[in-house]
């Protein structure tokens, strides 16, 4: 895993940190926002994990978040927000109730027990030390943080899958304006390259899985659709975020849009099995178009995906994008 200078801490107020258990294959990252942000969330799929989505949406009080959390460890996960809370109750930093300081943290959650050791998941201490670790330095990407039991190409199960991780990206929209996202790739589908189609990683052919199945494709045959009446676990979560001046519904709208990049990136996206969740940050006061940030917020996540699949690395027997000869990523080679 090495860091790339195009990631989300291209957007002024933004730290990330990462922890992970690498014995246990799985850990958590952090987007820190210390100074505040507006925040906004969209939500696709059958199966999300989420922690303080509600009150990111149109009609309610709160407006301003000072983290979010991205963890693995299914539902489990969703206790290392407490120990980001902690580090900024520390640092006084939270919504004003007058006898406290609330920090407001949403939080998603993956799938990746079946990976590692299931009965070891992100928690409180490791929240805690992801904010340790948050900086604004380029982020690492690959199988770390949230990203490390990530994986991808679930039709056949976990022993036909590829490892999935996080990704992050920018895009520089002139006169300062900086739109960037950050991606737990963990998906159901394949992964697929916007740029010519092919498939980067996902489910590989039973029983050898020396080739890639092409999840699409096969789950019109007979196989794929035996395949599909059992339970999967899956999920791709993240965060946009600009430095554009946003209401909390433009947020929303933001995170919406987003969505575009896992449907150009990812075959097929948003299933039943998966928990889809996006969230949206504004840090900044400079103006823009909602439909502008919206657009190229899709475009960020889109390469925030595709780098998660070219830095992720072979952990707990699944195999990286890496790893498999080139000859053997398309089916038709």
């Amino acid at each position: 895993m090495i860091p790339t200078s195009h990631t989300l801490t291209n957007i002024p107020g933004i730290k990330v940190g990462h922890a992970q258990n690498t014995v246990a294959i799985t850990g958590c990252t952090v987007v820190l926002c210390e100074d505040g942000a507006v925040g906004g969330v969209d939500q696709r799929g059958g199966a999300p994990g989420t922690r303080e989505t509600d009150l990111l949406r149109p009609m309610h009080l709160v407006e301003t978040v000072h983290a979010i959390l991205l963890a693995g460890g299914s539902a489990y996960g969703l206790d290392a927000a407490s120990g980001v809370m902690r580090y900024l109750e520390k640092r006084c930093i939270g919504f004003d109730v007058r006898v406290a300081r609330v920090p407001i943290v949403p939080a998603a959650v993956l799938f990746d027990l079946s990976i590692g050791d299931p009965h070891v998941r992100p928690d409180a201490a490791m929240g805690y030390a992801a904010c340790l670790a948050a900086s604004s330095d380029a982020m690492m990407q690959g199988s770390v943080g949230a990203g490390t039991g990530a994986c991808v190409g679930g039709l056949f199960g976990p022993d036909f899958q590829m490892k999935g991780g996080i990704g992050s990206a920018s895009i520089d929209l002139g006169d300062g304006l900086i739109v960037g996202a950050l991606i737990a790739v963990n998906a159901f589908g394949d992964v697929i390259d916007p740029q010519d189609g092919a498939i980067l990683a996902g489910a590989r052919t039973p029983p050898e899985g020396l080739t890639l199945a092409d999840t699409l494709s096969m789950m019109q045959s007979p196989a794929g659709r035996q395949a599909t009446a059992f339970h999967q676990q899956n999920t791709v979560i993240g965060v946009v975020a600009t430095n554009a001046r946003l209401t909390r519904e433009e947020a929303c709208k933001v995170a919406q849009m987003a969505h575009n990049g896992l449907a150009r990136t990812i075959r097929p996206a948003h299933t039943m099995f998966d928990g889809d969740t996006l969230f949206a940050l504004s840090t900044g006061d400079l103006p823009a178009s909602v439909s502008l940030i919206g657009a190229f917020a899709a475009e960020a996540a889109a390469h925030a995906i595709v780098n998660a699949m070219q830095q992720a690395t072979s952990l707990g027997g699944r195999p990286a994008a890496r790893d498999l000869d080139s000859q053997k990523r398309s089916p038709d080679a």
